[in-house]
Order: C-alpha cells, then sequence, then structure tokens
C-alpha cells in the first residue's frame, strides 16, 4: 500500500510543479522515465535502493527520440511517511526525497537546454548546484564530495557539469544534437560531419583528465553509445575512420562496440 502511495505522490510532485517557465510544444516535451528500485526498508518509514533515469527528447523532424540520459544512482535513501505532502524549497533542505527529485528535474532540464542551445541549460544547473549546497548538512548520503571516493554522486555530477574544464561536453551536447541530428534528416552528410566534430570536444576534455574518473564521459556514452554507431552506417571510410580513431581513445570500455563502426559499408 505504502509505495502505490508513494508511487503516487512522486508523481504528482514531479509532474504537477512548475520546473520552468518555457511552455512546451507537445513535440519538444522531455520523455523522462524514473524507477525507484527499494532494496530495503529499514524502518516504516525509512526507505534504501537505487533510481534509474532515462530521458530522451525528439528530434527534429522525424518520429525519433534520441537519449540524453541514461543513469543509475545507486545511493538513495530517504524517509517518507504515508500521505504526507512532499514539500520542496529551493532555499533549504526540507527532505532527502524531495531534494533528489528536485536535483534530477534540474539537471535533466540542464541537458536538455543544452541540446537545443549553446549552454542553454545553466540556469537549470545552477537551481541543482543549490540543491546540493542546501543538502551538505544531510545525515544521508550522496551529497557531499567525500561520500564518494571514485566521483560517482550527485556533488560530483553537478560539480562537473559546470565546471570549465568541462564545457567541452556541453558544447558537444548542442553540436551533437542541433547542429547535428537535427539536421540529418534532410541533410545527412552534414549533420553527420557536425557529430564528427563534435566527437572531437569531447577528445580534447578526455586529453585534458580534469581528474581520474571522467564522470561526465561516461554519462554521454552511457547514452548514446550505440546511437553513435548507428550514424556511421553509411559514412564514408575516411569519417568512419575518424570517429573510430576517436571514440576507442576517450570510450574504452566500449571500444568493441565500436568496431562496427568500421565494418559498416558505405
Amino acid at each position: 500500500q505504502v509505495f502505490q502511495t508513494l508511487q503516487n505522490a512522486i508523481y504528482e510532485f514531479m509532474n504537477n510543479r512548475v520546473w520552468t517557465n518555457h511552455v512546451y510544444a507537445m513535440e519538444e516535451r522531455i520523455e523522462c522515465n524514473m524507477m525507484f528500485n527499494i532494496t530495503e526498508q529499514l524502518s516504516a518509514d525509512d526507505f534504501k535502493g537505487t533510481l534509474t533515469i532515462q530521458v530522451s527528447r525528439p528530434v527534429f523532424s522525424t518520429n525519433y527520440n534520441t537519449t540524453t540520459l541514461n543513469f543509475v544512482d545507486n545511493d538513495i535513501r530517504f524517509k517518507y511517511v504515508e500521505f504526507s505532502p512532499l514539500e520542496f524549497n529551493l532555499n533549504s533542505h526540507i527532505s532527502n526525497l524531495t531534494s533528489i527529485l528536485a536535483f534530477y528535474s534540474y539537471f535533466v532540464l540542464g541537458i536538455d537546454y543544452d541540446t537545443f542551445s549553446l549552454m542553454g541549460g545553466s540556469q537549470y544547473f545552477n537551481n541543482a548546484e543549490q540543491v546540493v549546497l542546501n543538502a551538505q548538512n544531510a545525515a544521508e548520503s550522496g551529497w557531499k564530495p567525500m561520500d564518494n571516493t571514485s566521483h560517482k554522486n550527485r556533488y560530483w555530477l553537478i560539480k562537473d557539469m559546470i565546471d570549465i574544464d568541462y564545457e567541452g561536453v556541453r558544447v558537444f551536447n548542442y553540436n551533437y544534437h542541433r547542429l547535428g541530428l537535427d539536421v540529418m534528416d534532410e541533410q545527412v552528410v552534414e549533420g553527420r560531419a557536425a557529430i564528427t566534430n563534435s566527437l572531437e570536444l569531447l577528445q580534447q576534455v578526455y586529453r585534458k583528465k580534469p581528474d581520474p574518473y571522467m564522470y561526465l564521459l561516461r554519462l554521454v556514452f552511457d547514452a548514446k553509445v550505440d546511437e553513435i554507431v548507428n550514424v556511421y552506417t553509411e559514412s564514408y571510410p575516411e569519417e568512419r575512420n575518424r570517429a573510430y580513431d576517436i571514440l576507442t581513445e576517450v570510450d574504452k570500455p566500449n571500444a568493441n562496440k565500436y568496431k562496427a563502426i568500421l565494418e559498416s559499408s558505405q
């Protein structure tokens, strides 16, 4: 019973709250799936688990949706009393559950706006950062730099996203989507060339190595690896080789998948 009530409360919190002043047309709307997996109920109102977030946005002039975020937060813990209202204030940490929901709402909006206009998501990333700052004294983990030694939590997620050393990732998001995917329906060669050029931005970030964990690059490739391979199925040999060289340098865990780029024919 409590889980159904919680599900309904989260749905209403996410969908009834105004997160942005922008009015989305139906064809612009973000598709966002958030799935909590409760692994432990520590007490009647204390829950522990994971949160999987999958986000996509439409590609211009097509029926295709491109994944912009495919992410799992393994550090979820919150208290929830059945039928209690979910309250949130951008200036204070009221509850861990609503802070988590708000953080990812702003983070998702930031990524989405970045794909439509250059650095367009800054306002929403700043809001996500504010949620993190408010939670620095929270008892639950996931908000502070030392909560995760491999820099994989909400603190590092937003810190890296607004770090000047990672700016290339945000510019990539714009160039790849707006100058690449969004024009490929009518200008496939030009769009694919823009995507190839955008990969060089990730290469530049990778070579700078702002930190040893490269969290944001993993975020990109967890969402994009299969799509990127598909982009080059009808590419030219020179372009395929260039993309392959960059991708196998910056995304070694998926190197085997990128072999399909070289095997594709013009």
